[in-house]
């Protein structure tokens, strides 16, 4: 992406003052300044919000255009608003922020001619979505992001139709176009790259498992799309799964036992930086009157099966607290990182969890080094009732936030903290 374009102040000015014609043409409006704190923690591309409670941001035929102010210049900076809810303007953070600094912008409304992005500028390019009837396929750049599948995909040749399964993401892509995540593994077929099903749950009296789908007593399906978003900042979808009891004593022999909401969003951070950076939110709720408890087990909740390229041998794994792949099962950590071979050379996936999560830093379940289960590479999962059991009631929503940076090369460990940073405490917003 080349340099974005910069405006003098005196330009600006011009640009923004009333108009001397019939009235026809709006005039420019600047409706707030929004200063961003970096805070305790370096910043680097990293996703901020403001809100707009209170302000008219979309008066017929005018938009709003962001711009950052660096001296007597304005930068027109790529913003959009969150219509799933309360109203908020988000934007990049585009490069380096560090430590302790400040940076400023303005909320402009200008007519909607004025306000495209230049070529070059940050926002010229979108992040998309392409439904091909079977998955919704997000791009960035031109290249393929992640793969949500929600049309069922069919069991296994010769395998238990049990193990069908709808609503998971893969593939998960490198920015240079590695796979990173693997379904239906011969080991496990019910893996299905990225998911979040429980294990040892209880309702209306009876045990449910919608983990291990060959035991026949839950699955979760894709019940609907909620929303799908193309736009500059970041795009992505909202979906409804059905977490469904097999078990229960109804005239369909299945029944909705849990609601989830998914959440999915790719940010459209500087392609020079060579990542992929997607928000992950899952809100559970009852889907009926009667609670359901997910009983503390070893493994259930977000998940990761890697591509099979990946080993003990192969794969190098840490976590925020320093252990590995033989030492980090059942430990807690605020972040994974998990990398191996790709046909570039190195490829990886860092996992960071939420302090809002439940039981957080949730522990992990990591298949271990020397494990003589039968497992064929890697295996990572944040468990939020690994150590006590969930009462998930009636009338509320339960949720829980991941983010994932999918990356070629390396990854350090401070530069890993700082990415969790980011996302567990980002930059503060003032508006004025």
């Amino acid at each position: 992406m080349t340099k974005a374009i910069t405006l003098p102040l005196a330009t600006v000015l011009l640009l923004f003052a009333p108009m001397a014609s019939s009235g026809d043409q709006p005039s420019p409006v600047t409706l707030a300044r929004f200063t961003v704190h970096a805070g305790a923690s370096d910043r680097l591309d990293t996703p901020v919000a403001a809100s707009l409670k209170g302000l008219e941001t979309n008066p017929a035929g005018l938009r709003l255009q962001l711009y950052e102010v660096v001296g007597d210049e304005r930068v027109p900076t790529a913003s959009q608003v969150d219509g799933d809810f309360a109203a908020r303007l988000w934007w990049i953070l585009a490069g380096p922020t560090p430590a302790g600094q400040t940076r400023l912008f303005e909320l402009v409304r200008v007519p909607v001619a004025e306000a495209a992005p230049a070529e070059g500028t940050p926002g010229a390019s979108s992040v998309d979505t392409t439904d091909d009837g079977e998955a919704l396929t997000i791009t960035l750049q031109d290249k393929p992001v992640l793969r949500y599948r929600y049309a069922t995909l069919p069991a296994p040749p010769g395998t238990s139709p049990l193990y069908a399964r709808s609503g998971f993401i893969h593939p998960l892509w490198s920015p240079d176009g590695e796979v990173l995540t693997r379904v239906q593994p011969p080991d496990h077929y019910h893996h299905v790259g990225i998911w979040n099903p429980w294990t040892r749950t209880e309702f209306e009296g009876r045990k449910i498992d919608f983990w291990n789908l060959h035991d026949g007593q839950g699955t979760v399906r894709f019940k609907a799309f909620i929303s799908t978003i193309t736009d500059e900042v970041y795009g992505g979808f909202r979906s409804l799964h059905e977490h469904v009891d097999l078990t229960a004593p109804d005239p369909s022999g299945a029944k909705v036992a849990l609601n989830e909401e998914w959440q999915v969003r790719v940010w459209n951070v500087s392609p020079e930086a060579d990542l992929w950076l997607i928000d992950f939110l899952s809100s559970l709720s009852c889907a009926t009157p009667s609670p359901l408890v997910i009983k503390a087990y070893r493994y259930q909740g977000f998940g990761f099966r890697a591509t099979a390229a990946w080993d003990e041998r192969t794969a190098t794994l840490l976590t925020s607290e320093g252990e590995d792949q033989a030492t980090g099962n059942a430990t807690r950590a605020r972040w994974c990182d998990v990398r191996g071979p790709s046909k570039q050379g190195t490829a990886g996936a860092l996992f960071m969890t939420h302090p809002g999560n439940r039981d957080y830093p949730e522990r992990m379940r990591i298949w271990p080094t020397g494990s003589n289960e039968g497992k064929e590479n890697v295996f990572v999962n944040f468990n939020p009732a690994q150590e006590s059991d969930w009462v998930l009631e009636p009338g509320r929503a339960h949720t829980l936030r991941y983010r994932i940076l999918a990356y070629d090369g390396e990854l350090s460990p401070s530069e890993a903290e700082r990415y969790w940073q980011d996302f567990a405490h980002p930059p503060t917003v003032t508006r004025e």
